[in-house]
């Protein structure tokens, strides 16, 4: 279930996760937030926030760490059309 304002009324959207029992979720929120405290997620994390800050995405773009620049939300998730199993685990510069 999400929660988001729109204009001025707040709307609850059902069904939009994953149903999980409840020691499903504790599980995955364990091995979501290690993974997000991997040193290479900080440095990724660390390097998009200081480029946003020094030059801002435009609205609907973020960060792409390979190509070093900011490119449309769909192209980032969806690796230009080729999914993200292909560039699964490389590492990319984080300067």
């Amino acid at each position: 279930m999400s929660h988001f304002k729109l204009k001025l009324y707040y709307v609850t959207i059902y069904g939009m996760g994953q149903k999980l029992s409840a020691q499903a979720r504790r599980d995955k929120a364990a091995r979501d937030l290690a993974f997000a405290k991997t040193p290479a997620r900080r440095a990724k994390k660390a390097h998009s926030q200081r480029e946003r800050r020094s030059k801002p995405c435009p609205p609907g773009h973020d960060y792409d760490h390979k190509r070093q620049q900011c490119v449309s939300i769909k192209s980032n998730r969806g690796n230009q059309g080729d999914g993200t199993k292909k560039e699964s685990g490389n590492n990319y510069n984080t300067n």
